[in-house]
């Protein structure tokens, strides 16, 4: 009970929580601003490189947050593009742009990680909808906006609620992106358990937070279903070829030109300015001078290998990516061994009163953040005879609980859309339950276990928050080592934060 009172009574915790839900809040008020007019021109329109520019808005959903905190500091940053640009263009001493450590870098890299989160959910339904519904109103006397508001918005309600609740709860549970972009002037939930467990070894209170921050992503989930079945519709969806069309006219062009424009310049700028930061060169030639470029440069990647201090401690970055590597397979197989049968299950059981209450079990750790699921696993194995707290083991398991519920998500719609007959024609034919399963199942959800896998290995490749608090010094991955360069002073600790990111 202390502990509880303890967090009630502070008034530090009390403004934690209050700036966890008001940033969150922002972030994904300003994420459907810019998502859905993308959502909108990839739903209605058919252009060249369409798929590509798709392809290119996921990439920042699935990078560590680590690598898109350090691909600000390289647009953004004191030593950034646009920084250096300015004070060799203005013949500055000092950088003009103050970016780090304030409250519009945290918003910024929210936007730029979960826009795509808009344009798949909200732009994938958008595209079933079929256009001649605003015709008929248009038809009737409405006018354009008047038959958005009135026809369209009511029919997208749960895809752009769901989409915004799944945004605000990955901006609630936020953590590397506040760590490194906010400084120390900024904390979350997240960030505070970090904190309490790390610094202060305050276990107790950590764990008060962790509850705390779990209710609210449960009672969010809660919502996010009632919400959904009260405005879920039943509408006849068309196929994409029914309801997309060329851009002829020049309002058409204009608008997809400064759609696609916005998205460049958000999602991909920071990712460009990044790979090009890590092999830029640049001497200070004296402070009237300022900043002068000297080239290209590999010399941050050869620094990677080179152990400056001699430290008896020093852990080289090959070996962080010969572990993460290794974590990632060990996750693939135990997240497809343990996700295939519960996806198998789910789908066999889809109206059951067992897929009603598992099946949000299941999806708990998507919902719970990274941090806390890593002080879980502190607090739950620390006793023989399972103390793993000091074994690497715990890392890829850590991982294959946070890549279980996309697992799930990917396989389970592919088996529920298999067709029963197609089972019962094989058994017909003399075939066991598991040639069924390898010659019927497992070839129409390749396509499915392929994504899953995918899913599983990213996810493992760039895991932070759990593995920040579980991981052993001797054991780092990639994301810690960026952490541990780009939080220490240094051009050459920040060259390789860059290169390292870069990899």
């Amino acid at each position: 009970v202390t502990p509880f009172l303890e967090a009630v009574k502070s008034e530090s915790i009390r403004q934690v929580f209050w700036f966890t839900i008001w940033q969150a809040a922002l972030s994904t008020g300003l994420t459907l601003i810019i998502g859905l007019p993308g959502a909108y021109l990839f739903a209605r329109y058919e252009f060249r490189g369409k798929s590509v520019l798709k392809a290119l808005t996921v990439i920042p959903f699935v990078l560590p947050t680590v690598v898109v905190a350090a691909a600000f500091y390289a647009l953004l940053g004191p030593n950034g593009w646009i920084n250096i640009a300015a004070m060799q263009i203005f013949d500055l001493k000092t950088a003009p742009i103050n970016f780090t450590n304030t409250i519009y870098a945290i918003l910024l890299a929210h936007v730029f990680y979960n826009t795509t989160i808009v344009l798949r959910l909200v732009g994938d339904f958008w595209s079933h909808i079929d256009p001649r519904l605003n015709q008929a109103a248009r038809i009737l006397g409405a006018d354009q906006p008047g038959a958005f508001f009135k026809i369209t918005l009511p029919i997208l309600g749960p895809a752009v609620t769901a989409a915004a609740l799944l945004v605000f709860i990955f901006n609630f549970t936020s953590f590397g992106v506040i760590l490194i972009l906010g400084g120390p002037k900024f904390a979350t939930l997240e960030v505070e358990i970090f904190y309490q467990t790390i610094s202060l070894f305050n276990l107790p209170l950590a764990a008060v937070l962790s509850i705390l921050q779990l209710f609210c992503t449960l009672a969010m989930t809660i919502i996010y279903t009632r919400l959904n079945r009260r405005l879920s519709q039943p509408i006849q969806l068309q196929s994409q070829s029914f309801t997309q069309k060329k851009m002829t006219t020049w309002k058409s062009q204009l608008f997809a030109g400064v759609v696609i424009l916005i998205l460049f310049t958000l999602l991909i700028t920071p990712l460009l300015a990044l790979a090009t930061r890590s092999i830029a060169s640049f001497d200070t030639r004296s402070e009237q001078q300022g900043v002068l470029t000297s080239g290209i440069t590999f010399e941050n990647y050869r620094q990677l290998t080179i152990n400056r201090r001699d430290s008896m401690f020093f852990v080289p970055p090959t070996t962080a990516i010969r572990n993460s590597l290794l974590y990632a397979a060990v996750v693939v197989i135990l997240a497809l061994v343990i996700g295939m049968p519960a996806a198998w299950a789910l789908s066999h059981h889809s109206d059951s009163v067992f897929n009603r209450y598992i099946d949000p079990v299941l999806m708990l750790p998507l919902g719970t953040s990274a941090v806390t699921l890593g002080l879980g696993f502190i607090v739950a194995l620390n006793r023989p005879p399972l103390d793993l707290r000091a074994s690497p083991i715990l890392i890829p398991i850590a991982h294959t609980l946070v890549a279980f519920p996309f697992v799930i998500r990917s396989l389970a719609p592919s088996l529920r859309s298999i067709k029963p007959r197609l089972r019962q024609a094989a058994a017909v034919l003399g075939a066991s339950p598991y040639d069924v399963f390898r010659t019927v199942d497992l070839p129409l959800v390749g396509r499915a276990l392929l994504v899953a896998a995918t899913f599983a290995f990213t996810i493992s490749l760039g895991e932070f928050g759990a593995t920040a608090l579980i991981s052993r010094p001797e054991y780092p991955t990639i994301p810690l080592m960026i952490y541990s360069y780009i939080s220490q002073n240094g051009a050459t600790n920040y060259g390789q934060s860059m290169a390292l990111s870069t990899i």
